[in-house]
């Protein structure tokens, strides 16, 4: 198997990201009505893979589907989950008006295909709330990172891109994390070893290559958030787009 993306240096965590001041793509459209989810059950419960790789919760035939490419060591795609996933889940995808897709950037090579990697090991189940826990815990991750010494750092980088997913996880404590939330020791390296798994990672982000301009990257039905990056930008773009 051969992974065609780079072994970032640590250097290069926090230069993901981009900022703007607006957060809508051109003139507003009508508002749109709730949508009842099924008798029995909660949008913020229905999360599905998508064709394309990524997890998606909410209505999947929502009005208004929003969409962002991220990378789980970057700083602003954290800084965004932190302060959007509560109010985004209970105020939009709750409604059944707004669906969100997560897809998994690599842009920080292997550190980030360990962490996308674990992150997808329990299914549709775990994926969520695995991806809002690692955010919460993204500042003493990349301590662990940033603390690594510079010999560490090289041999990391020098060692096969397959061999580097599994060291990365261990070293940035990913396989230890994802134990305290109900993954598995064994069944965590066993998903670490999967070439499927590890590929379907590499396919999204080789795919999303093409509109991905930094991390996190904003879609709304299909058309790129600009300049949007934080929540309160991404909740004008979806009051803009109807929700």
């Amino acid at each position: 198997m051969r992974f065609a993306l780079p072994l970032i240096a640590l250097a290069s965590l926090s230069a993901c990201g981009g900022g703007g001041d607006t957060g809508g793509n051109g003139s507003a459209a009508a508002p749109v009505a709730n949508v009842a989810a099924p008798a029995g059950q909660k949008w913020s419960d229905m999360v599905a893979v998508t064709p394309e790789g990524g997890y998606r919760i909410g209505n999947p035939d929502a009005p208004v589907k929003l969409l962002e490419y991220g990378s789980r060591t970057c700083p602003t795609c954290g800084a965004f989950g932190r302060e959007g996933n509560e109010p985004l889940i209970n105020n939009y995808v709750s409604t059944g008006k707004v669906s969100f897709e997560f897809r998994d950037f690599a842009v920080h090579g292997a550190p980030d295909l360990a962490a996308a990697v674990l992150g997808r090991c329990n299914g549709t189940a775990t994926f969520f709330p695995l991806l809002e826990a690692m955010y919460q815990d993204q500042a003493a991750t990349l301590d662990r990172m940033q603390a690594l010494p510079q010999a560490e750092q090289a041999r990391l980088q020098s060692i096969p891109p397959l061999q580097a997913v599994s060291a990365w996880a261990d070293a940035a404590g990913f396989v230890d994390f994802v134990k305290q939330r109900g993954v598995p020791e064994a069944k965590a390296r066993q998903c670490l070893a999967d070439q499927k798994l590890l590929q379907q990672v590499v396919k999204i982000t080789e795919d999303g290559g093409s509109v991905v301009t930094g991390t996190p990257t904003f879609l709304i039905n299909g058309e790129k958030v600009e300049n949007a990056v934080s929540w309160p930008q991404i909740e004008a773009a979806l009051k803009a787009a109807g929700a």
